[in-house]
């Protein structure tokens, strides 16, 4: 195991940022991302060079997308859920004061036909409109955050995958995006389909294996997996994958970020938490409520994807030299899309 530390990965107290040195004034931005399974708050001073400086990183797991792919709506009860936490959230707003927010909404307010109560409440409790965005732009905001620092010190071009609750993005590229998919599965939505017992049954899990593949053989005719060098894995299921791949009795992002496993380690702990019961997954200490009954799908999802570039990579005469996990991901791309400034993926 080695571990990779980008000098601004983790929260600094905000009596020291006064002390950090730049040629120019930042801008203080706010980020949200409400996806199908959290919702997201990070709030930083960004320097035109494109350094982040984070002051606040929230998240709360709302499971917005809770039926969605059933029944095509959002629930009441995943509205309410949602909109208790934005209202934390522009308390959390008031006091830092941002110069500029953005939000956007993905795979769950995307898919459902009530979207506009939930585009209209965020409105009126935030003062913001969601973006409801679009795949391919979920894609390139999760590259931009998630190589931040990376190239130079990886073989590239990497694989960005953004594993949500509702969808997977695959990003393809060195600097910037070359080729991107956007896979609609995610854990929450897998789960829904096919990972119904506790733990799954071999049943299930052959089930969802089939439906994975499926849609990264399509993914594979758009994003040529022979040419990935590195992988890097970003979202709850592979951070909470590398905590416990670390043995952490309490989540600690300092200690998660950069982290770098091999697929076959990847494959070990994917399976060993897919076979786990919630009650397992509970006991480990470091594990959310909100995420222990669907984590096991998300490992499945991030075991076969990692297995499926692993071996096109191989087959093309390439090995996969890196599979990392990061903590930086689509909130940092989204505050650099809101500053105004070019992002800095490099």
């Amino acid at each position: 195991m080695s571990q990779f530390s980008p000098e601004n990965a983790n929260l600094a107290p905000r009596t020291k940022l006064v002390a950090v040195q730049h040629a120019a004034s930042p801008i203080r931005v706010a980020a949200l991302d409400c996806g199908t399974n959290t919702f997201r708050l990070y709030v930083a001073d960004v320097y035109p060079d494109g350094t982040q400086r984070q002051l606040v990183r929230l998240t709360e797991i709302v499971r917005l997308g809770q039926g969605v792919d059933r029944t095509g709506e959002i629930s009441q009860e995943a509205l309410e859920r949602t909109m208790t936490t934005a209202k934390r959230y522009a308390e959390v707003l008031a006091e830092l004061r941002p110069e500029r927010i953005r939000m956007v909404a993905t795979s769950a307010s995307r898919d459902a036909r009530n979207n506009a109560e939930f585009v209209e409440g965020i409105k009126n409790t935030l003062g913001v409109a969601p973006e409801v965005i679009p795949g391919h732009e979920e894609a390139a905001l999760a590259f931009s955050g998630a190589t931040r620092g990376l190239l130079g010190n990886y073989e590239s071009p990497f694989l960005v995958v953004d594993l949500g609750g509702g969808s997977t993005e695959l990003v393809l590229g060195e600097s910037r995006v070359e080729a991107a998919y956007s896979m609609d599965v995610g854990s929450v939505r897998l789960t829904e389909r096919w990972l119904h017992g506790d733990p799954p049954t071999a049943r299930e899990i052959a089930g969802a294996d089939l439906d994975v593949a499926a849609m990264l053989a399509a993914a594979g005719t758009v994003v040529p997996f022979e040419r990935v060098r590195t992988i890097v894995g970003v979202a709850g299921t592979v951070t909470s994958l590398t905590a416990y791949y670390l043995g952490l009795r309490k989540y600690d992002p300092r200690a998660v970020d950069g982290v770098v496993l091999t697929p076959a380690e990847v494959a070990r702990v994917s399976s060993e938490m897919l076979a786990k019961s919630k009650e397992e997954r509970l006991a480990l200490g470091f594990m959310a409520e909100g995420r222990a009954d669907i984590i096991g799908a998300g490992a499945l999802i991030w075991r076969d994807v990692v297995a499926k570039v692993t071996a096109a990579a191989r087959e093309s005469g390439r090995e996969i030299t890196a599979v990392i996990s990061r903590e930086s991901d689509m909130l940092e791309g989204i505050a650099a899309s809101v500053a105004g400034f070019a992002p800095q993926p490099t």
